[in-house]
């Protein structure tokens, strides 16, 4: 086990339970991104970290160009913190990237590193992440091809929805076949099956073409990414399971120091089981409440009272572990 590490969307922790004065040790392979990676750390004077991929074809025609930020503590000195600045270097072997730091010779570490960002090197530099890609998530059958004409071109369309500031033509069968509250709409005598309307007007016209995309199979990365809190909003007020699922996983992924209190907040909101545990993780087991010191008064005085007695009990159930 003291080889092993930990990893959570863009975080990666190794914990060391007894290093010694002069002494090497290198982890297991951790996955983040598309690569394998490692830390390896040397002991004499100073405490020498290193992080670089897993030698592969992968990172040999795709070398990763990496943004991070490391941390280590050690249990014998108080917890005490060296964090080093963001870090922004081409990986490929162990010598690229080393960390000097001056801590005590012996004892327990904990060594943590935050990917910001992680492209791969080359002609073009992009990131591995959604943000960053163009490719859309549909299938290449032509029934998609299809449905996205059938959008496009408002082909017999048989719907308006009206936005806050514009509307779009669909098709009522293929949003019934999708929402339960939407095919409810359609089924009863309400207002929408008269007037063949309905009005969305707490999305934008450019978040609603996003969710009527991913309904259609045709949303781009790059449009999932840059509405999913709205495509969230919608997945939830319209039953949509599968959209909320993946906006989950997605929130998941993209969890970092930066955002992970509006994550919590989203997460307790929409009762996402998976995102808020991964957030009380990320926090209190990973110890980056640490980071997120300067917003906790914001937060505590915003946050939902049940929330925070959560957060509460993660601390307890942390510091005095069954």
């Amino acid at each position: 086990m003291d080889d092993k590490v930990e990893t959570l969307g863009r975080l990666a922790r190794w914990k060391i339970d007894n290093l010694g004065p002069s002494s090497y040790k290198k982890s297991d392979p951790f996955k983040v991104g598309i690569w394998n990676w490692y830390f390896s750390v040397v002991r004499n004077r100073y405490l020498y970290i290193h992080i670089f991929p897993e030698p592969s074809s992968v990172s040999k025609d795709q070398p990763p160009f990496a943004r991070f930020i490391l941390r280590v503590s050690n249990a014998s000195s108080s917890r005490s913190f060296h964090i080093s600045p963001v870090q922004e270097k081409l990986l490929r072997t162990e010598d690229d990237f080393i960390w000097s730091v001056d801590t005590p010779s012996v004892g327990r570490y904990i060594i943590d590193v935050e990917f910001l960002d992680l492209k791969i090197n080359g002609e073009e530099t992009s990131s591995v992440w959604p943000s960053g890609s163009v490719q859309t998530i549909e299938s290449q059958s032509s029934t998609i091809c299809c449905l996205s004409r059938m959008l496009d071109e408002a082909i017999h369309a048989d719907l308006t929805i009206i936005t806050a500031d514009g509307s779009l033509r669909a098709h009522k069968a293929v949003l019934s076949s999708s929402s339960p509250v939407f095919r409810s709409m359609f089924h009863h005598n309400l207002k929408e099956k008269e007037s063949s309307t309905i009005h969305v007007e707490d999305m934008s016209l450019e978040s609603c073409t996003a969710l009527i995309s991913f309904l259609y199979g045709t949303i781009k990365q790059q449009d999932f990414w840059k509405h999913r809190l709205a495509l969230l909003g919608a997945a939830n007020k319209y039953d949509i399971d599968s959209l909320k699922d993946i906006c989950e996983e997605s929130l998941l992924e993209d969890l970092n120091s930066r955002n992970v209190l509006d994550m919590l907040n989203e997460a307790w909101f929409y009762e996402l089981l998976k995102l808020k545990k991964g957030c009380l993780v990320f926090l209190f087991e990973f110890g980056k409440i640490h980071d997120v010191r300067d917003k906790l008064n914001n937060f505590f005085q915003h946050a939902d009272r049940e929330l925070v007695i959560e957060m509460f009990q993660e601390v307890l159930s942390v510091s005095n572990p069954v």
